[in-house]
């Protein structure tokens, strides 16, 4: 597929935070690679990560949660692990791009862990407040594109390539994340954008890149 820049660039005088949510087999990793790639004017300010990871300490704790069948991790655990790699990111690579006045992309960062382990894990979500305040230094996303598709969908297109930790978990757990990710968009009109997984991925960047001018 040919890439078109779609978003015109502006000169900018902050930085600006992107981040991209989900559940399985929405296409957000797609989508936010191609968001980066949209944006060839403004490449000397453009910073892509993802969360668990864009550290090496993330990297490490990514392989423990997604790739460690012979370990049992609870919803508390897989809590910690998330808000490590995440106090890792935002410092390491994050919050230095932004006071940089760079463009940092991020696929999944706070809403992830309150809609994975908050609603699908049931872990309270006041817990997981107070830890990713302090994970996250107070620092929240100017837009959050939320990739909204059918779980079974989502989860059949996930599988396709094989399947990890996060993936195999029961259905009723991931019917919850996305419930739980369409509560936080209700109370964040504001800042996270629900954008329903077009047909095509053309469609769907276009969609993406009309919430994305708002901001940059």
């Amino acid at each position: 597929m040919a890439k078109k820049n779609l978003i015109r660039s502006r000169r900018m005088k902050r930085g600006v935070f992107i981040t991209f949510e989900g559940i399985e087999g929405c296409g957000k990793s797609t989508q936010s690679k191609l968001l980066y790639d949209s944006l060839k004017a403004l490449k000397s300010r453009l910073v892509y990560t993802r969360e668990p990871g864009g550290t090496a300490l993330g990297e490490r704790i990514r392989e423990i949660i997604l790739h460690s069948d012979g370990i049992k991790i609870s919803d508390l655990s897989e809590l910690f692990l998330f808000e490590a790699a995440r106090s890792q990111l935002v410092k390491e690579v994050i919050s230095p791009a932004l006071k940089a006045n760079k463009i940092v992309i991020c696929d999944r960062f706070s809403d992830a862990t309150f809609s994975y382990q908050g609603y699908g894990g049931k872990i309270p979500l006041e817990i997981i407040k107070a830890l990713d305040r302090v994970a996250t230094d107070g620092l929240k996303p100017d837009l959050t594109i939320l990739l909204d598709l059918d779980t079974l969908t989502g989860l059949e297109r996930a599988r396709r390539k094989g399947t990890d930790r996060m993936e195999k978990k029961y259905i009723a757990y991931h019917n919850r994340v996305r419930l739980g990710y369409l509560a936080l968009a209700r109370r964040n009109r504001g800042r996270i954008k629900v954008i329903k997984v077009a047909d095509t991925i053309e469609m769907t960047h276009r969609a993406v890149a009309r919430e994305v001018e708002r901001v940059i």
